[in-house]
């Protein structure tokens, strides 16, 4: 790991620790329902419930949400085999999360990703509920950090990694459309 990187983490493990030992955060079941929102069926839930609406574009929607997801997994799969950067838990040695993680590595968050998918596709079909959205994948991304499982720099590239594969994905099949 190059200097920079190092800094980066150390700035990062000392706001992770600054958290978790200043903060005493108590509300374990709150910080978990909120995760599991993140977990991914609430949003096959909302797309099939907006296409039984028959709300305008659901179906389109559910397509451009499929492709934006098959692109952010692919890419949140190989960021992480490639990184392999171990979770708070495994670097901390006095530290034990909330929760057991579903995979070894937390660079980027995956949740985070997914729920930045959500928002910008919210936000590009149904902009009325844009800030909803966006304040809902903010809570899942800090969630994960509450909950011990990552650091705020992985919640940080999973927003910038959702964003993206939204903005990419949409605008690739929309555009083919």
């Amino acid at each position: 790991m190059n200097a920079f990187l190092q800094r980066v983490h150390q700035i990062d493990t000392l706001a992770f620790v600054w958290l978790h030992v200043t903060k005493r955060f108590r509300y374990r079941r709150t910080v978990r329902w909120i995760s599991r929102c993140g977990d991914g069926p609430l949003y096959v839930a909302i797309a099939l419930s907006l296409i039984a609406l028959d709300a305008p574009n659901s179906v389109l929607f559910l397509k451009v949400g499929l492709a934006c997801y098959a692109l952010d997994v692919s890419l949140y799969l190989v960021m992480k085999n490639v990184f392999k950067r171990n979770r708070p838990a495994v670097n901390i040695d006095t530290f034990e999360s909330w929760i057991t993680p579903s995979d070894k590595f937390s660079f980027p968050s995956g949740h985070t990703a997914a729920a930045f998918v959500f928002a910008f596709l919210i936000s590009s079909f149904y902009p009325m509920f844009s800030l909803p959205a966006y304040i809902g994948a903010c809570l899942i991304g800090a969630s994960r950090v509450l909950l011990g499982v990552h650091y705020p720099t992985d919640i940080l590239a999973g927003a910038l990694l959702g964003t993206s594969c939204a903005i990419a994905g949409s605008y690739y099949l929309i555009g083919t459309m």
